[in-house]
């Protein structure tokens, strides 16, 4: 049998995803209508012979992951749990930390997936290639190409091109060491606890990638399954849309049902767009491409949005525009206020450029992303909001542009 682990991390982390990380833990954060986390656990309830998924984080438990868990459960038909490390224990800490219960069944093998990446998660694949590649011990990291200036800010992978073993791994290097990159989705047997138990320091501090990775690289132990399928991280707010867009696009195979489309008396639709059932939009509104449209949500006439997610019962009056933005829970949009950010999207060009996690702040200003405004958030009519963070619970009566309200 197999079981699955995703590490979702804790509080203290996230802060590039602040405000919307206020509100709820980031791992529930909708990406695509439906929770981040509900694309992993899709991708490892349809492995065959899956027993079992655990998540590994220090978030107090709460209403909406004990609900959000039990949901999953009944959906999925398969054991889903949440062990809460006592701190921040890294993330080979915090498999080490619980492995007895891990191992509890005797699985063959077990998937770590990092809760802040988007993937097409090709488990499978990697189950195939760990059976036909190396030792039976063997473990497996899913990777893929960057671009040589962007591959230095992830764990860099060099392998023997005829075996796909990993020879040599360094993370985040000065120099540029490798264009594979680290997807932080892993397949490991359960020997994977002798390494990280012998790995420097004490077992609650380990991060598997530092310690051991490294230490792994050029035995004979570790490879590398390089994915050609979509993959991003998800650290910054600005890349939920990103990541919205990939999912989204993915549901032309996997979810074509969550896909809306044009219908009579129905709001116009541009590509690839996600409605709840439970939104009120008129039906002279425009949507697309690449828009999801949360639960509860009115839209007024006339209404355009564009490559945007807009959260749980907010309102978009009449004639206005939202652009490349994430609208916060409960917040109002007046009647031609207009709503905009600047896309934050990898170079179409480069193939195998990777969308960057910028900072809030470059040089001392505001860098120009997209527009996010907090829960409970009032945008009067007319006014124009461009690259700007609007914290929860604002009442703006004036344009801003490049600007956090606080």
């Amino acid at each position: 049998m197999l079981k699955a682990v995703i590490l979702i991390g804790g509080p203290q982390k996230g802060t590039r995803f602040r405000p919307l990380s206020f509100e709820v833990p980031k791992p529930l954060f909708p990406v695509a209508g439906v929770p981040m986390l509900q694309h992993h656990i899709e991708a490892c309830a349809k492995v065959p012979n899956m027993k079992e998924i655990l998540l590994i984080g220090f978030y107090q438990p709460n209403e909406e992951l004990t609900r959000f868990l039990f949901n999953a459960q009944q959906e999925f038909k398969i054991s889903i749990r949440y062990l809460q490390e006592y701190a921040a224990l890294g993330t080979g800490g915090g498999i080490y930390h619980f492995r007895d219960q891990i191992v509890s069944g005797s699985p063959e093998a077990f998937f770590v997936l990092n809760a802040d990446v988007c993937s097409a998660f090709p488990l499978a694949e990697m189950l195939s290639f760990q059976k036909e590649h190396g030792e039976p011990n063997s473990f497996v990291i899913l990777g893929t190409t960057a671009n040589r200036k962007q591959s230095m800010n992830y764990g860099c992978i060099v392998e023997n091109e005829e075996t796909n073993e990993v020879l040599h791994y360094v993370e985040k290097p000065s120099t540029f060491v490798s264009d594979i990159i680290n997807c932080g989705i892993y397949l490991f047997k359960p020997d994977i606890f002798q390494h990280i138990g012998a790995g420097p320091g004490p077992a609650e501090a380990i991060r598997l990638e530092q310690d051991i990775f490294t230490a792994l690289a050029g035995q004979g132990k570790l490879y590398v399954y390089k994915t050609l399928s979509f993959w991003s991280q998800i650290k910054s707010a600005g890349s939920a849309i990103y990541a919205s867009r990939l999912y989204l696009n993915q549901y032309h195979t996997t979810h074509p049902e969550r896909l809306a489309s044009n219908k009579e008396g129905r709001p116009k639709i541009s590509g690839n767009v996600y409605i709840h059932p439970t939104a009120n939009i008129d039906p002279t509104a425009m949507l697309g491409p690449n828009v999801s449209i949360g639960t509860g949500v009115t839209i007024g006439a006339g209404v355009r949005v564009r490559e945007s997610i807009i959260l749980h019962g907010a309102t978009l009056q009449d004639h206005c525009c939202v652009l490349n933005s994430i609208v916060g829970w409960d917040s109002t949009i007046g009647k031609w206020a207009r709503v905009e950010g600047t896309p934050s999207d990898p170079n179409p060009n480069d193939p195998f450029a990777k969308i960057d996690s910028e900072t809030l702040f470059r040089e001392g200003k505001l860098t120009p992303s997209i527009t996010i405004l907090g829960c409970n958030v009032t945008i009067p009519s007319e006014v124009i909001i461009l690259n700007s963070i609007v914290l929860p619970h604002k009442d703006l009566n004036r344009s801003f542009k490049n600007q956090i309200i606080l």
